[in-house]
């Protein structure tokens, strides 16, 4: 068995002090710390053999590589010209906090959140925006750190909390749908994706002509999550060369890649590696496989994660310890799912969570066959194939790219086996494998498929048996629903005047409006990779416009009142996302703010020792025990604690002091806390209802994440040309129901814009005709409240029996008149 030794980089939290570089965090017993290299030693032949007996190389500070050491080619080229992410003036971020907050705070508690914000601006705010300014001056980004810290500081099961997935389109050939050959021509096409990104021919990204941050792109292959008894920390090989495959919960390998990152192996060999491996696995019995099943230990919370991995490379050198790094190393993970779901929520759990099905006591669903702490590409037995992917270090941005130019690729590349004279998505292409001479590759190379045996003794046996029963009750404690809509998209909705994202996320508020009654708190991504290192801002979708147009939209007004009010909601939600865009959102400054409070509290004399406390000395972004946004990294509890990283606490994080003395310097931090973090709008502001991401484009069908918080819905959606895609899922809540009421606001939103439309203008365009008359022609659907007029038989009731004798709910739209699209029946 060929041997790649994966040694742990330095975690990647940094003190502040001046000396923090020097001073190494303590690391699992076995494990040295290797400096990163530059990011242009990723690209060329000059890499060291990851075969050869030599350590890989790994990058894994952020800020170790300054951009202009990228100069190699087209893909980073732009680096050097991208400015910084900005830090707003403080002033200014407060007013945007307050007036985010607003709309979600009765009046007693906005007085109480102006006054706290008054007095951090008068006292602790002008001292952290100043310590703010001097830390980010020799940082890349001056949120980055903090970012990082806020996912791997993480200790609950990632599955489901973090790791977001893609559900990829069928290929257009349907003869090349089934599972094998699917699996084969994505493998070829990702590996295509590492060359270029190796070689740095991958086109930059650009939005309106403006170059975008291509960091990411070098965090995406070969890179593990790897949980320690302080926290989780980003392992890359940034040399890796080869994949690994799990079938039916067992484990196989084989190299990919040669020196150059040139591919060893055509599709056609890569099908016949991966058929070898699939009857290979059905030789031993899937109950006997599911209890071997070592995937399902990185569904446990990490602390427990990182025990396991101690046990698994207590022995340096052990089979166990070889098994462990060659999926630590690996470009990514091919997971062959043996299910085939049965509809689209089957399918978008299945790339998310895994499936559950428990037969004579053990689990043989898909949920053991995955590994959660690398990029996965998953092929379900019908050829259905998605992406879930391992959050910390690249956004869904990134990865959209990624799947996006995979799928395009697979189509040019059969088109090209039918006419040579297609088009190629690459710049260059590798030589072809079956014109190169086996004696061309290193010694050590080997494309023959090599299962991976673990050594289940006792204590790893009742560990994966209590992991998989975890992992079963979040499953079950979960829901998933879709909504592919199909009455409108893009094109009618820009037809209307409105910005297609701010119009699907007003439908999200209308939606749960109509169910509860109130407005809750809702978050969207913004993309800020126009900037250095740039990750993400949040966008506080809730408005004083926003709440207004729900109030009016479920309320009898007349439909041109209510258009009226989607428009002034959706033109503000365009311009809070332009801010965001621009790096001037107020939830990012903020956190950095609190993560300095924080680090300058635990780094004060006689509370806690600095140094190794850079790895994790900020608190859990979350509270114990419940979910995270996976796109914001804002904590959810209150004041930090003081924490040592030296001994954990049951987070597996940190640990507060358990002496008398320690409860009085808890109680002297609390004291200290500045009255922002202080308040109950912090605690507001960073708890998601609906949390929401668009995300998309023709290669996908669906995507989509976990819920955010115990009580939230987490909703991704695709915003299509003639279509939306929804996929929302939640904890113990009407998910269903939930997917039904916006469905039908979105048909009676659309027969709204009609009615005012149709008094001035009427439908002159092909598709909106075309429109027209499928709605006419459509089944009837059942619409918000609409009613069919003088069917049935009328019910008299006693006036004196009616509480309040007042007029219950009612349908929005009472004046449908010639505004009926035919769709309410």
């Amino acid at each position: 068995m060929t041997v790649r030794f994966f040694t742990m980089p330095k975690p990647l939290g940094e003190t502040l002090a001046e000396d923090a570089k020097s001073k190494n965090p303590e690391l699992p017993n076995g494990i040295s710390e290797v400096k990163g290299t530059p990011p242009s030693a990723m690209a060329g032949a000059e890499d060291a053999n990851p075969n050869s007996n030599s350590k890989p190389k790994f990058n894994s500070d952020p800020n170790s590589n300054p951009p202009q050491t990228i100069h190699r080619g087209i893909t980073f080229a732009n680096q050097d010209s991208l400015p910084k992410l900005p830090i707003p003036d403080l002033e200014s971020t407060c007013n945007r906090y307050l007036e985010c907050l607003a709309p979600l705070q009765s009046p007693r508690e906005q007085e109480e959140t102006r006054a706290a914000v008054h007095e951090f601006l008068r006292a602790d705010g002008p001292e952290l925006q100043n310590k703010l300014k001097n830390y980010a001056t020799s940082k890349s980004s001056y949120i980055e750190q903090f970012w990082y810290d806020s996912y791997l500081n993480y200790d609950n099961p990632v599955v489901l909390n973090l790791n977001p997935f893609f559900l990829l389109e069928d290929d257009p050939t349907p003869s090349r749908n089934n599972q094998v050959t699917r699996a084969a021509s994505l493998v070829v096409s990702a590996l295509s994706f590492v060359r270029a990104v190796r070689r740095e021919e991958l086109a930059p990204d650009t939005v309106r002509g403006k170059p975008l941050c291509m960091f990411q792109y070098l965090r995406l292959f070969g890179t593990a999550r790897v949980p320690t008894e302080n926290g989780c920390i980003i392992g890359q090989d940034s040399a890796a060369k080869h994949m690994v495959v799990l079938c039916r919960g067992q484990f196989y390998w084989f190299d990919v890649l040669d020196e150059n990152n040139d591919l060893l192996m055509s599709e056609r060999d890569i099908s016949l590696n991966l058929q070898v491996i699939i009857e290979d696995a059905e030789q031993t019995p899937i109950q006997e496989a599911a209890k071997g099943a070592l995937g399902v230990l990185s569904t446990e919370n990490r602390k427990i994660w990182s025990g396991l991995r101690d046990i698994l490379t207590k022995d340096r050198g052990s089979n166990n310890a070889e098994c462990l790094n060659i999926v630590d190393t690996a470009l990514f993970v091919l997971c062959l799912d043996s299910t085939e779901p049965s509809n689209t929520a089957e399918l978008c759990a299945n790339m998310l969570c895994g499936t559950n099905e428990v037969v004579k006591g053990v689990q043989i669903g898909t949920c053991t066959n995955r590994w959660y702490d690398k990029l996965q590409i998953i092929v379900c037995k019908n050829g259905s194939a998605g992406i879930n992917f391992e959050h910390t270090g690249v956004d869904g941005h990134t990865v959209l790219r990624f799947a996006s130019d995979v799928y395009t690729d697979t189509i040019l590349r059969f088109a090209r086996s039918i006419n040579g004279q297609a088009p190629s998505l690459w710049a260059t292409t590798s030589p072809p494998p079956s014109k190169r001479s086996p004696e061309s590759f290193a010694s050590n190379v080997s494309t023959t498929p090599h299962k991976l045996e673990w050594d289940m003794g006792p204590e790893l046996s009742i560990a994966l048996r209590f992991a998989e029963s975890h992992l079963a009750d979040l499953l079950h404690q979960h829901e998933f629903q879709v909504l592919d809509f199909n009455g409108y998209g893009k094109n009618f909705i820009t037809s209307m005047g409105f910005s297609p994202d701010a119009f699907v996320q007003m439908a999200f508020q209308a939606a749960y409006y109509g169910l509860y009654g109130r407005v809750e708190n809702t978050y969207e991504p913004a993309m800020t990779k126009f900037f250095l290192h740039g990750r993400t801002e949040a966008v506080r979708t809730v408005s004083h416009e926003s709440v207004e147009f729900v109030r009016t939209f479920w309320d009898e007004r007349p439909a041109a009142e209510k258009v009226a009010a989607l428009r002034k909601a959706t033109e503000k939600h365009t311009a809070i996302t332009k801010i965001c865009s621009q790096g001037k959102g107020q939830d990012r400054h903020l956190y950095a703010l609190y993560c300095l409070w924080q680090r300058s509290f635990d780094d004060g004399p006689g509370i806690i020792s600095s140094g190794p406390s850079s790895a994790n000395g900020y608190s859990s972004p979350v509270k114990n025990g419940s979910n995270v946004d996976p796109s914001s990294p804002l904590p959810a509890q209150g004041p930090a604690t003081v924490s040592r990283p030296s001994s954990p606490s049951d987070d597996g994080i940190s640990s507060s002091y358990s002496t008398s003395s320690s409860r009085n310097i808890r109680l002297q931090q609390l004291a200290h806390t500045p009255a922002l973090f202080n308040d109950a709008g912090w605690d507001k502001i960073n708890n998601t209802i609906l949390s929401t991401s668009n995300c998309g484009n023709p290669s996908l069908r669906h995507f989509g994440f976990g819920p955010t918080s115990g009580d939230g819905f987490g909703i991704g959606y695709i915003i299509k040309d003639d279509s939306i895609s929804i996929c929302a899922s939640s904890k113990h809540r009407q998910t269903t129901r939930f997917i039904q009421s916006l469905e039908a606001y979105l048909y009676e939103i659309r027969k709204l814009l009609r009615s005012t439309r149709r008094r001035s203008v009427v439908p002159s365009s092909v598709r909106e005709r075309q429109m027209d008359a499928e709605a006419r022609s459509a089944s009837p659907a059942v619409m918000l409240g609409e009613r069919v007029k003088g069917k049935g038989r009328m019910v008299k009731v006693d006036p004196q029996l009616v509480v309040g004798g007042g007029r219950g709910a009612e349908t929005p739209t009472t004046d449908s008149g010639d505004a009926d699209d035919g769709m309410g029946g």
